[in-house]
């Protein structure tokens, strides 16, 4: 039912059918290369559906995807800033939305703002506070979301779990139990990847141990790393790698949810674009998977959201301001959406799209203490990143918490000074 809800929308666009508003644009030509990483399951279809709501209103533009594969966007940024220092912007990329992601493109003038979008399409009515927090830089908007993600998922097989008569883990101490009688039946506990994947379960251990307000403190400055509560969490973290499989560094994130549909793992700690994966894969939520907020989390959302931006001199201008446009309205949202398992980033979504799981998101995302993700570009400086993303990388390798505590205070001790 929710593929065919989709796909109704998507064919109402094509024909005219309650679309008020969206009339089909035959003026509007020219070529818009979009740069994105969404290549995995769900993630393509979900980018392919949103083209089609742009293609119905803009039918004489030409798209080109320049999708680049990597999770979270590793790869892309790379070649994005090459591209843009070399003078070769693309039509618009994919960037998170967050200061620490937008400052390195807006503050040396790679981008245009785009405030006055904001302005004429009344977006900062339709889009919830917490969001447009994240998208305010230096007084402007830079970028339009597309989404809202929730990155403090814990996904779990229910039928592993039925079988064993086991529980979606509430506490740590839950997990543990619950990852010691998966590892005695011969099960990998816990399904991981490579090394952001693994920064990306770091930071839901924090904040699990850590109240919201007191993780949100850690990239602000109002809560110490050197902690005794930090400390904790970083122990958790050690022993939860106990669990894990054993070629984690060798798998992308879809290749490490991809041990929970095969049943080799029982659980996985990933963003809900893991849920449209799993769709992809022709699983139903609530049926062959459920999900829970990772251990100790409950209570918070921990956001991140995907965007568009306007480079400076970018081609096609005026092409790629129609494709913003596009990007935050409700249809296109409400296209995109569904198949990529994150919820609208508008207020006034067709909650008759969405499923169970997301429904869920909705209701959270309203409820909730909404915090900053690290590894997905709304906590920190880049800067600060790439100090945590190699501390850990370098813990993965030698396994001290001394040394990981040692260096993600002295990270913070730098960033923050």
């Amino acid at each position: 039912m929710r593929k065919l809800l989709v796909w109704l929308t998507v064919a109402g666009l094509l024909i005219g059918v309650g679309t008020t508003g969206w009339a089909v644009d035959e003026d509007l030509a020219g070529t818009l290369e979009i740069v994105h990483w969404w290549t995995a399951g769900g993630e393509k279809e979900a980018m392919d559906a949103l083209y089609e709501v742009f293609r119905a209103r803009y039918p004489y533009v030409s798209l080109i995807d320049a999708s680049i594969s990597g999770g979270a966007g590793i790869a892309a940024r790379a070649v994005l800033i090459s591209r843009i220092v070399g003078g070769r912007p693309p039509g618009t990329f994919q960037v998170h939305a967050g200061a620490g992601t937008i400052d390195p493109y807006a503050r040396p003038g790679f981008l245009e703002p785009i405030t006055f979008i904001y302005e004429e399409e009344g977006w900062v009515d339709v889009f919830p506070e917490p969001l447009l927090e994240m998208l305010r830089f230096d007084g402007e908007y830079w970028n339009v979301p597309v989404n809202i993600h929730r990155s403090n998922v814990l996904w779990y097989n229910k039928g592993i779990f039925e079988e064993h008569g086991l529980e979606a883990p509430v506490s740590m101490g839950d997990f543990f139990r619950t990852a010691d009688k998966l590892k005695a039946a011969g099960i990998i506990p816990l399904a991981l990847g490579e090394t952001w994947t693994v920064v990306h379960l770091l930071e839901t251990v924090l904040l699990g141990v850590l109240s919201p307000s007191a993780y949100t403190g850690l990239w602000d400055g109002t809560t110490s790393w050197n902690t005794a509560s930090v400390r904790l969490a970083l122990d958790y973290f050690d022993r939860m790698l106990n669990y894990v499989n054993e070629d984690a560094p060798a798998l992308s994130w879809d290749e490490a949810s991809a041990l929970v549909v095969s049943g080799d793992a029982a659980m996985n700690i990933m963003g809900d674009w893991a849920h449209g994966y799993f769709m992809a894969q022709g699983w139903t939520p609530g049926v062959e998977y459920g999900w829970a907020p990772t251990p100790g989390s409950a209570g918070a959302f921990q956001a991140l959201s995907d965007t568009f931006v306007l480079p400076k001199d970018a081609p096609d201008r005026d092409v790629v301001i129609a494709w913003l446009r596009t990007v935050g309205t409700r249809e296109g949202q409400d296209a995109f959406n569904p198949i990529k398992g994150s919820i609208s980033a508008r207020v006034d979504a067709d909650r008759a799209v969405y499923d169970v799981y997301q429904e869920s998101a909705m209701d959270d995302f309203a409820q909730d203490a909404i915090v900053p993700s690290l590894q997905h570009g709304a906590a920190a400086s880049p800067e600060w990143m790439d100090d945590f993303i190699s501390a850990v990388g370098s813990f993965v390798a030698h396994r001290s918490v001394d040394t990981l505590h040692r260096d993600l205070v002295s990270a913070a001790e730098e960033a923050l000074e």
